[in-house]
């Protein structure tokens, strides 16, 4: 009698707890679900500290398009509340006036008849290119400023809010692009068409008097015939691009940055600071050269001295010859113009990468800086004071932007972990992260499905320098042994893979891991986070040195009985896919490989590509100063040797590695009779971001083509 008792008690309990777990075990996730969730590109903080803009981006599929719009979030006691600013579908980079009154913003949105691009018909109509537009935090509809054929570059609010420069290429009037037209009908011009950029300035009185006076009808004629905004005044012209803009807190000078007018970065001497004296405005002013380096700059802010200009350093070398340490952040003395301007760098003592940075009132620096697969907030007060780790969560912390006006602290930043997706937060101060509240929701989904598990893997390479990178696991199967594995590449090689999320066609770890695999992500030579040293030691074995890395990183994977040496893929995009061609190449281990966007030679790569000074100083030297190391890097001259089953993919429009290399891949494996499949997306550049569905589809093949060729059966 007492042992039934027992047994139907224990049965109870089983039941009661299979009951329970079906009821509070998550769905795995899908592929559908996974590419709903949404970006941010951009977080602005009002001046004041009590507001936040937010950009977001996220698919519309039956549009076909990536939705860019603008959130408005509101402090208050009760919490604050989050309201949509603008529904075009093409809107970003916004700018607060400095009095908080207005927010500044670029959109491609249809403007002549005052109508959204995508309104009506569930088609996205042709797009204008990006113009100037203003809408008021405080309500209302957004109205252009701007028109023209010619897209705006860059803009830049004045310090007292009265106006805004912008910058375009120079403006042809209607008879000049006739002329054009009946002489050169469709034929391109290469260099020939090429023309720089003029800087104007508008007042905001004469643009609110002119939107008033007009309503809808935002584009007059004489504006058509004349190629330019009405009342828009030429303040500088330069024979180059602008790329950004920032204005001096005092309002006396502006700077800019350049590049090359055809967006290619063929020669460094294109991309330097300039400044433009605001003061004496009366006629077109000359812009004064304030850089000359070997570096890309970018992200211009002015110190709130006055005197200094903060910049980061992506590509390049400030302190000597061309090369390409971590990405770095620096300030130049803006007061001297003579060629001799004093350049800092900050945060020099740290070790890892400076990702982005804000300047905070007291004129100290935030900085999200990465070290290891650590992305956190770190501060500085000046070029030699001490660095200030800031007390956070571990994970990700993304574009802090913090409040204008001295009497704020407060910041705003994305942040995101392996099993937090990102979503945009709000702390009353940098020494107040860990009470930092969340001020989205749009990922929310994501928390409420079974997400696979990570943490970092270490191992020494061949030379005996130390390695690290991260393993996802399948969902249920953390710390499991024997897995399948899919060694999954990021590119740049300038980036790292670590304690963030991110879900999109290029980062899709989560669904290969849901699909079954362990996925292995290195951070090899050449990746940040790491030191100049680790980063730097790809020269110039730039696939070669990483590939020793990537394979003696799955052979200690294999000996810890982690990973089985019988069910192994490997993939990559962009650099990914430089290294998967090459990999291939090198070992016949893996059982099925997807590849984009991936060069298999560098003299072909190097004459498309549009950034041809990085792409040299990889490999030692130009084409006819280093051929030997051209070829040796080469993965066309060894694909003979591969037998790795190869999907590909491709953007037709791709310069940053043209597609040609994907149709020679697909050309040499088909040569060799290797199972092979190349996907070519229209319209499309280095990044899938003009269609979603190309992503989607890229990565649903690729799934398909692993469980074909790996061996292992999906569960989504």
């Amino acid at each position: 009698m007492r042992r039934s008792v027992l047994l139907v008690s224990l049965v109870s309990v089983i039941s009661t707890s299979i009951f329970t777990h079906a009821q509070t075990a998550k769905p795995k996730l899908t592929l559908d679900e996974f590419f709903n969730s949404v970006s941010f590109p951009a977080v602005k903080v009002s001046p004041d500290g009590n507001s936040v803009v937010i950009g977001t981006e996220k698919a519309d599929w039956d549009r076909q398009i990536f939705r860019k719009e603008l959130w408005l979030y509101r402090t208050a006691a009760s919490g604050g509340s989050l309201t949509q600013l603008t529904q075009s579908g093409h809107d970003g980079s916004p700018q607060w006036s400095p009095n908080g009154q207005w927010i500044a913003f670029l959109s491609e949105r249809k403007a002549a008849d005052g109508n959204d691009a995508d309104a009506g018909d569930g088609k996205d109509k042709e797009k204008d290119v990006a113009q100037l537009f203003l809408i008021s935090p405080s309500g209302g509809e957004a109205f252009a400023i701007t028109s023209g054929e010619d897209e705006v570059h860059a803009f830049a609010w004045s310090r007292d809010s009265k106006a805004i420069v912008f910058a375009t290429r120079q403006p042809w009037t209607k008879q000049q692009n006739d002329d054009h037209k009946k002489d050169w009908k469709d034929v391109i011009r290469y260099r020939g068409d090429e023309r720089g950029d003029v800087i104007f300035r508008i007042t905001l009185d004469e643009t609110l008097a002119r939107h008033a006076a007009l309503g809808s009808k935002e584009i007059t004629d004489a504006e058509k015939d004349s190629g330019a905004t009405l009342g828009a005044v030429a303040i500088a012209r330069t024979p180059l691009r602008v790329g950004q803009m920032s204005i001096s807190h005092d309002g006396q000078r502006l700077a800019f940055v350049t590049s090359s007018v055809s967006e290619r970065q063929e020669k460094v001497e294109d991309i330097e600071l300039y400044l433009v004296n605001l003061v004496n405005s009366a006629a077109e002013a000359t812009p004064i050269r304030l850089t000359h380096n070997e570096a890309v700059e970018l992200n211009l802010e002015w110190a709130p001295d006055n005197r200094h200009l903060f910049f980061q350093v992506n590509l390049g070398s400030l302190e000597r010859k061309y090369e390409d340490p971590q990405p770095r952040l620096y300030w130049v003395d803006a007061g001297d113009t003579q060629g001799k301007s004093e350049v800092q760098r900050w945060f020099a003592d740290y070790p890892g990468e400076v990702v982005r940075y804000t300047p905070l009132p007291d004129g100290s620096v935030l900085c999200a800086c990465r070290m290891g697969t650590e992305v956190q907030l770190v501060s500085q007060a000046n070029p030699k004071a001490a660095l200030v780790k800031r007390e956070g969560w571990a994970g990700t912390y993304e574009i802090p932007s913090a409040a204008a006006q001295s009497q704020s602290t407060r910041i705003a930043f994305a942040y995101s972990a392996i099993e937090r997706p990102t979503e945009v937060y709000i702390a009353d101060g940098p020494d107040k992260l860990a009470q930092a509240r969340p001020i989205t929701s749009f990922n929310k989904l994501f928390t409420e499905r079974d997400l696979p598990l990570a943490k970092p893997y270490r191992w020494t390479s061949d030379d005996g320098t130390p390695v690290e990178g991260m393993l996802m696991y399948p969902p249920g199967k953390f710390e499991a042994k024997k897995l399948p594995m899919f060694v999954f590449i990021h590119g740049g090689p300038q980036d790292a893979d670590g304690n963030h999320f991110e879900a999109d066609w290029y980062q899709w770890d989560r669904l290969a891991a849901t699909a079954g695999w362990l996925v292995f992500e290195p951070n090899y030579r050449g990746s940040t986070g790491y030191g100049d040293k680790f980063t730097l030691q790809i020269v110039p074995e730039i696939v070669s040195r990483p590939g020793k890395d990537i394979l003696t990183g799955v052979d200690a994977l294999v000996k810890d009985g982690i990973a089985d040496a019988n069910q192994l893929a490997i993939g990559g995009y962009s650099y990914g896919g430089y290294m998967t061609n090459w990999l291939i190449t090198q070992t016949t281990r893996f059982k099925a490989a997807v590849t984009g966007a991936g060069a298999v030679e560098h003299v072909a790569n190097w004459g498309n590509d549009d950034t041809t000074f990085d792409d040299a100083y990889f490999l030692g030297g130009l084409p006819w100063e280093t051929a030997d190391r051209y070829r040796s890097e080469g993965a066309i001259y060894q694909l003979n040797k591969v037998r790795t089953p190869t999907h590909m993919v491709g953007g037709a429009d791709d310069i940053r590695v043209a597609v040609l290399e994907d149709y020679l891949l697909d050309r040499a494996l088909h040569e060799l009779n290797v199972p092979s499949d190349l996907l070519i997306f229209p319209g499309e550049g280095h990044s899938l971001a003009k269609n979603p569905w190309h992503g989607k589809i890229k990565v649903r093949e690729e799934l398909k083509w692993l469980t074909k060729y790996g061996g292992v059966t999906g569960t989504n």
